[in-house]
């Protein structure tokens, strides 16, 4: 199992570097999805990997540089940005703030304004500050200034929070999108359910991402209103009604967001079928609960592997990746 508290040091010369932004009760969370994704952890708000993300797949992840030069001082780098050709295209410079700089560290907005304006003199091109062909970034982080592509994260997640139907106790989106990461970093040729699906918040978040993943309850009077809030996305996708412990098919990834509220109440013994159910139907499981289940795991033959908490106040769900 990985230990959440280690500090993995960024590796220099990363060709991507990653601005990260979460609450304190988001924390554990968000450091369990930057384990799934990247293998690593940072306890500052900067991540450097060689692993390419899409920015908008994580609710965590605020903007993206693929490096394409770097040096120790601002001179040496605007000397290698003049060899940027940019074949007639318009481009867009900004100034990255690396949020874990010290205030004497930070450069200040006009500061940051000047270093844009700077380097946009160097690149052979035209600036266009509305609508750019080439979105480039400048950032000053671990002691070097970089250059490269820039990406800034869309908050889909923030979108599908307007939905037609919903309850209480769904998963938030913002939740429901970094357990998707967690469950499925890498989606090409996977197959993933979610058996206890409910009013559809994670097969939003997952099919909004491409990811090939069908859905199922066995409360058919929500199955209605997840398929609307499916569809209101232009969204489409497999939901069906069935138990979890009769699911004959078999996927690579499992999501279960085990019920719990009044209307759902299930008992240790039945929790232990649904979970002896998923391990023969699901080589990988990602078990959502809102209180201890290590020991029903461990009984059904799961290894936990890692496994961090979403919190929302006094109110926390147990994220647990198993094997």
């Amino acid at each position: 199992m990985i230990d959440p508290t280690i500090d993995f040091s960024p590796q220099k010369g990363s060709p991507y570097i990653y601005t990260y932004a979460c609450s304190e009760d988001e924390r554990s969370l968000c450091a369990l999805e930057m384990r799934s994704l990247f293998s690593k952890v940072s306890q500052s708000k900067v991540l450097e990997s060689f692993v390419k993300i899409d920015p908008s797949r994580s609710p965590f992840i605020k903007e993206r540089m693929s490096v394409i030069y770097e040096a120790e001082s601002l001179d040496n780098l605007y000397q290698q940005v003049k060899a940027l050709q940019l074949s007639g295209e318009t481009f867009k410079v900004t100034y990255v703030k690396n949020s874990g700089q010290t205030k004497r560290e930070d450069e200040g907005f006009e500061k940051r304004r000047a270093i844009e304006r700077a380097i946009g003199l160097h690149i052979n091109g035209k600036a266009d500050l509305r609508f750019p062909d080439q979105s480039f970034g400048i950032m000053h982080v671990n002691g070097r200034w970089v250059f490269g592509e820039y990406v800034n994260s869309e908050s889909v997640w923030f979108r599908h929070q307007k939905k037609p139907n919903g309850y209480s106790t769904a998963l938030s989106t913002r939740v429901a999108r970094a357990v998707v990461n967690i469950a499925i970093p890498k989606p090409n040729g996977i197959k993933a359910i979610d058996p206890c699906c409910g009013i559809g918040t994670v097969l939003i978040e997952a099919r909004s991402m491409g990811i090939d993943i069908v859905g199922s309850d066995r409360n058919q009077l929500i199955l209605p209103g997840a398929r609307e809030n499916m569809a209101h996305f232009g969204l489409t996708g497999e939901i069906k009604l069935a138990d979890l412990r009769d699911i004959s098919n078999h996927y690579d990834v499992a999501i279960i967001d085990l019920p719990y509220n009044l209307c759902s109440v299930i008992t240790p013994e039945e929790q232990l079928e649904m979970l002896q159910s998923a391990r023969g139907f699901a080589d990988k499981v990602v078990v959502v609960t809102v209180e201890p289940i290590d020991e029903i795991l461990l009984k059904a033959g799961f290894s936990i592997i890692d496994r961090g908490v979403a919190k929302k106040g006094l109110f926390s769900r147990e994220v647990i990746v198993c094997n």
